[in-house]
């Protein structure tokens, strides 16, 4: 083997190398899609939480004060309605991200949309 068979040799390696590491390069992550599914199940853990922490909260002051379960059943309805206003604020996230996608609107979220700034503006 000369020289040039040697070069045109380690270029045909190279050549393939490059091809292999190109089909077992990773996939690019797509972007968050929940399905209906798993937000319904946080939507129920939310509520259920709220309820949880509730009676929590209101079973150890009874237990604390001795009284009747005055304090669980107040707390149960305030992590009710904490849960509920957690359900809904998720609700309209999910609302808001739809739409902000239907429009071609970037979703920020916590923040609401942002419009995308236009090439003229810049």
């Amino acid at each position: 083997m000369d020289e040039h068979d040697r070069k045109a040799e380690m270029a045909a390696i190279e050549a393939r190398i490059e091809q292999a590491k190109g089909t077992q390069a990773p996939k690019p992550r797509m972007e968050e899609h929940y399905s209906g599914a798993q937000m319904a199940w946080r939507m129920v853990i939310e509520l259920v939480s709220g309820l949880g922490i509730g009676f929590g909260i209101g079973y150890a002051l009874d237990l604390y004060f001795e009284t009747l379960p005055i304090f669980m059943v107040l707390f149960v309805m305030l992590g009710l309605a904490a849960g509920v206003q957690t359900m809904l604020r998720s609700a309209q996230e999910m609302q808001d991200r739809k739409e902000a996608e239907e429009a071609g609107i970037e979703y920020v979220p916590n923040r609401g949309r942002r419009k995308q700034p236009d090439a003229g503006d810049e």
